[in-house]
C-alpha cells in the first residue's frame, strides 16, 4: 500500500493509530465534562437553608462524642426551662 507515493512503514501505522486513540479520548473527556458542569447547576429553584435548632446541636454534639450523658441531659433540661421551641430563639441564637 502506498501513501502519496511512497511506502507506508511501520511508524506511519502508528501514528495514525495513536492520533485515532487520542482523538476518541478528548472526545468522551469533552463529553464528561460538558455533563458535569450541568449537572453542577440545579434546574430547580433553590432551598433556603434552615440553621439546626439548639435541641438539634446538641443532640448532634452528644452522638459524635464530644459531651457525655450527663451533660446532655443538663443542658437539654436547661433548653426546656428556657423554652426554646420551634418558633423562639434562645439566648445565643440568631
Amino acid at each position: 500500500m502506498f501513501w502519496y507515493g511512497h511506502g507506508m512503514g511501520g511508524w506511519g501505522w502508528a501514528v495514525m493509530s495513536f492520533s485515532m486513540v487520542l482523538l476518541v479520548a478528548l472526545a468522551v473527556a469533552a463529553v464528561v465534562l460538558l455533563l458535569r458542569s450541568v449537572d453542577r447547576f440545579p434546574s430547580g429553584p433553590a432551598q433556603p437553608s434552615v440553621a439546626p435548632s439548639a435541641k438539634q446541636v446538641l443532640a448532634e454534639r452528644f452522638a459524635r462524642g464530644e459531651i457525655d450523658e450527663e451533660e446532655y441531659e443538663q443542658r437539654l433540661t436547661a433548653l426546656r426551662a428556657h423554652g426554646t421551641g420551634p418558633g423562639r430563639r434562645g439566648p445565643g441564637e440568631n
